[in-house]
């Protein structure tokens, strides 16, 4: 059996799958055989050059008619066109792999979890840090109780590509499109993130800050408003009472893509850093401290596909990992994870983040 793949959008992400699915047959010969199908976007002639690039046999400027011609959807697009192509994809029995966060807003995103809910295909929100080695051996050592009690969890997420505030209007500044800024961008990964190792969030304090209240518009004289976050920070408590904190901005001078996480328990803790991704530190009990482990051995999670050990993996490989996943949930008709439900869970965070900087005080999440 072959899956016909049909992919809305080909900058930045449809970049990044389009590079996994054309390594899956080399790297993982179990995956499902795949067809790149056809490519969907909206300016013609810069689709033909992105299909020929990225190795589609098609194109096409309209989803609705890609969507019951293929067996998969990936709905890659800017955040504000994630609801109806993909709600549409579902209703029409085609299996769905979506970005995150998964909709602009929380009542979008139960709307696409419903869907999700009552279609017979997998629906899959692209989480990708989920699949790097040193996070799932992170996993691994929770399951297993080697941290004991979780007592603090920390998660931050920063960049710098908007310190300069004559850096270029984008469609990330605007709220109808974007839905959030910093807080949908990267606290999306965050927040799912430490739900997929500790558990779920269950009441919040949060906070949210605009630095820069208007950008140029590459190309002209014009600027444009920033209707959307620039920053946020957020006090957490999790199930089982363990308490957080996270924050991400895009304002951190010197940082470019420093995802890091911390857990601490009664017995020992973690910490993991994205730009470090093969590493992770790690401190049980009777360690006089933290040492650091090089997850890139032939038994630790997806390596026996790669190089010898020792030979790192880098962010392009979680993608190719998340797309073996999901593609062979769908040949098997199977369920896959983080589904639209962990995305549906990540967004109800993110708009309680908003809701209580709104309101100045903490929120119960039900």
């Amino acid at each position: 059996m072959t899956l016909d793949v049909g992919v809305l959008g080909y900058r930045f992400m449809g970049k990044a799958h389009a590079n996994a699915l054309a390594r899956l047959p080399m790297f993982f010969p179990d995956a499902p055989d795949i067809e790149r199908s056809v490519l969907v976007g909206r300016d013609e002639s810069a689709l033909s050059d992105a299909a020929d690039q990225l190795g589609f046999d098609a194109i096409s400027t309209d989803w609705e008619e890609v969507i019951d011609e293929v067996d998969v959807f990936y709905n890659l697009g800017p955040n504000h066109v994630h609801p109806e192509p993909s709600i549409a994809a579902l209703e029409a029995g085609t299996a769905v792999f979506c970005e995150k966060p998964l909709a602009p807003t929380l009542d979008e995103a139960e709307a696409m979890a419903d869907a999700a809910r009552d279609a017979d295909v997998p629906a899959g929100c692209a989480f990708n840090y989920r699949f790097v080695p040193a996070i799932q051996y992170a996993n691994e050592l929770l399951e297993a109780g080697e941290l004991g009690e979780i007592r603090h969890v920390r998660g931050r997420y920063l960049q710098d590509w908007l310190v300069d505030a004559d850096a270029p209007w984008s469609w990330r500044n605007d709220e109808e499109m974007a839905g959030s800024g910093a807080l949908g961008d990267l606290g999306a990964h965050t927040v799912d993130l430490l739900q997929f190792l500790v558990g779920d969030i269950t009441r919040l304090s949060g906070h949210l800050r605009t630095f820069v209240d208007e950008r140029p518009v590459e190309g002209s004289d014009e600027t444009r408003p920033v209707t959307v976050d620039d920053a946020y920070s957020a006090q957490a408590e999790f199930e089982g009472g363990a308490m957080g904190t996270l924050e991400a901005t895009r304002y951190a001078t010197g940082h470019k893509n420093d995802h890091t996480i911390e857990i601490e328990g009664s017995d020992g803790g973690l910490r993991f850093s994205l730009e470090r991704l093969n590493e992770l530190e790690v401190c049980l009990e009777g360690n006089r401290g933290y040492e650091t482990v090089l997850v890139t051995d032939e038994d630790d999670p997806y390596l026996d596909h790669w190089w010898p050990p020792g030979h790192v993996l880098g962010w392009e490989h979680t993608f190719v990992h998340e797309n073996y996943e999901f593609l062979s949930a769908v040949e098997a008709g199977g369920e896959y994870e983080p589904s639209f439900e962990a995305g549906l869970s990540a967004q109800r965070v993110l708009a309680a983040i908003e809701d209580s900087d709104e309101r100045g005080e903490w929120v119960d999440l039900e």
